[in-house]
């Protein structure tokens, strides 16, 4: 499949689901996304009858494709607007293309995703927030998994480390996570 017919499924996957929601486009003109990922993009949705968060999703991701994985695109939640936000898209991306991501990997991000922040780090997950129906865009032949980004602290990796990504997500459920609040403390 070419690479705009993919870039088409996709956008449209992502509008029909926020179907209700003002949208908007960004790219992301810095770094090196544009030399592994040309063209590389991020839909943009305000909070709406979905979600009430902003909603920030890659689209070209899927055109890197992983043995392990199989194609992706990524998904990130925050309570507001951040050009920051599309940036952390790129460079997820952009470590997909050399480090193959899928469920239940963690990476460092090297600094906190946004300001005032303790977590550092993504947890590559379902997208939980958005349900099945959002997880897989169809591509004709083939479909592409949307994998959420989940920002969390050190100790919360290393706690899924040393106890699994069960035990680590049911830490998450039973302190009523909310993943979406900047300055959250870690639930381990």
């Amino acid at each position: 499949m070419i690479a705009q017919d993919r870039t088409a499924r996709i956008l449209k996957h992502y509008e029909d689901y926020f179907g209700g929601h003002r949208t908007k486009m960004e790219r992301w003109e810095q770094g090196p996304i544009n030399a592994v990922v040309p063209g590389f993009e991020v839909f943009c949705a305000e909070p709406g009858p979905v979600i009430g968060l902003w909603t920030y999703c890659s689209i070209g991701a899927s055109r890197l494709w992983h043995d392990q994985s199989g194609l992706m695109e990524f998904v990130i939640h925050a309570q507001d607007y951040s050009i920051r936000i599309v940036e952390l898209l790129a460079m997820t991306t952009h470590y997909h293309a050399r480090h193959d991501l899928g469920f239940g990997h963690t990476l460092p991000i090297g600094e906190p995703w946004l300001p005032g922040s303790y977590c550092d780090y993504w947890l590559v997950s379902k997208p939980y927030p958005l349900g099945p129906e959002f997880e897989i865009c169809s591509l004709g032949d083939t479909h592409a998994h949307v994998a959420w980004m989940l920002p969390i602290t050190e100790c919360e990796r290393n706690y899924g480390a040393d106890h699994g990504l069960e035990a680590l997500e049911q830490k998450f459920e039973d302190a009523g996570l909310k993943y979406w609040e900047v300055g959250r403390e870690s639930v381990v």
